[in-house]
């Protein structure tokens, strides 16, 4: 017999927002550290000569570095409100880079349930994460798409497995302040008005290569990436997704995975820094976007490669600009279903 189980009514809640309480602080070792977690070896993230030879204040930070508060700040969002699925499945992330982030920075972090879509039966759930340096200006707007998953697709003994093995930690009820009073019995929503945009991203004169001597269809030189289970469990740590999908076998196939696969997140920020190796400047970067379309399989016993590899686009000589479309492979198959970077040369 099949129960008919009611989708969660969680379009209802669209507009939900929160601003997160006090600020997220961006350490120096916090940017080695992640650099070291997604494997980007550029000089402006580990070395401050170098990161002030390319026009920073500071280390920069890597582009998808802005997941790691995005994390702790979703928690209570995913907690609270968007509630009644038994699992997440993440299909697309978009990055707007209006300035890049350094160390020392102080970052407070908006929350908001921007968008629920109903397609074939599932609800693609899209959250808004706008961060904010001192001066209040926007330096990163984040998009999170994803699948809410519920009912007879989730194997019920996943609860009791992962029931062992999760990190420690609280509930995030009342870690977040709205920023304006709801009424009573009215969800809070996003106060009306724009938030300035960081201008100095686009004024600063990026050091990548010369706009000059590109060519659309010009490729990317290839780079494989390897991954091991070591590498899971470290970007496990640094970013916050403790998820057992990405380093317990058994979790990973009672949640239907052949095996342990790799953070989708973690391919992301590989892909973030073979475009800066290649163009020379991390924060040249105004958007990244990926959606995700398979999984990067990763075995304890040979751990997992990814091949990425890319060309260029489009290019906009009115400023200075173009789109390359990267393509990453594991396994013999795309991992990115599609996936681009806006970049600003000089």
């Amino acid at each position: 017999m099949t129960v008919e189980v009611d989708a969660p009514d969680v379009a209802s809640q669209v507009g939900h927002y929160y601003r997160v309480a006090g600020s997220y602080r961006v350490e120096r070792e916090k940017v080695r550290e992640y650099a070291r977690a997604v494997q980007d070896w550029h000089p402006a993230h580990w070395d401050e000569d170098a990161a002030a030879a390319h026009g920073y204040d500071g280390l920069v930070a890597p582009l998808t570095f802005v997941s790691i508060p995005a994390m702790a700040a979703n928690r209570s969002l995913f907690e609270n409100v968007v509630v009644g699925y038994d699992m997440f499945v993440q299909t697309e992330q978009v990055f707007e880079q209006h300035r890049p982030i350094v160390a020392g920075d102080r970052l407070s972090t908006d929350v908001e349930l921007s968008a629920v879509r109903r397609i074939a039966g599932k609800d693609l759930i899209t959250v808004t994460n706008t961060f904010t340096d001192e001066a209040g200006e926007v330096v990163h707007v984040m998009h999170t798409t994803v699948v809410g998953v519920s009912g007879d697709e989730v194997d019920p003994g996943i609860t009791d497995a992962v029931e062992n093995l999760m990190v420690h930690d609280v509930k995030m009820l009342g870690r977040h302040r709205t920023a304006a009073q709801a009424p009573s019995g009215e969800q809070p929503r996003r106060p009306e008005g724009e938030l300035p945009l960081s201008a100095r991203g686009a004024t600063r004169t990026p050091h990548t290569v010369s706009f000059d001597d590109l060519a659309v269809g010009a490729e990317l030189p290839i780079r494989d990436a390897r991954l091991t289970r070591g590498d899971l469990v470290n970007y496990a740590g640094v970013s916050g997704d403790s998820n057992p999908i990405h380093w317990d076998e058994r979790v990973a196939r009672l949640a239907g995975l052949p095996d342990v696969i790799a953070h989708g997140m973690l391919t992301m920020g590989l892909g973030a820094g073979f475009v800066s190796a290649w163009s020379g400047d991390p924060g040249a970067v105004t958007r990244y976007r990926v959606r995700l379309s398979n999984t990067a399989i990763v075995s304890a016993r040979e751990g997992g490669q990814i091949e990425y590899s890319g060309r260029v686009k489009s290019l906009d000589p009115d400023d200075r600009s173009g789109v390359v479309a990267l393509v990453a492979k594991s396994g013999g198959r795309k991992i990115f279903g599609l996936a681009t970077a806006d970049i600003r040369f000089r």
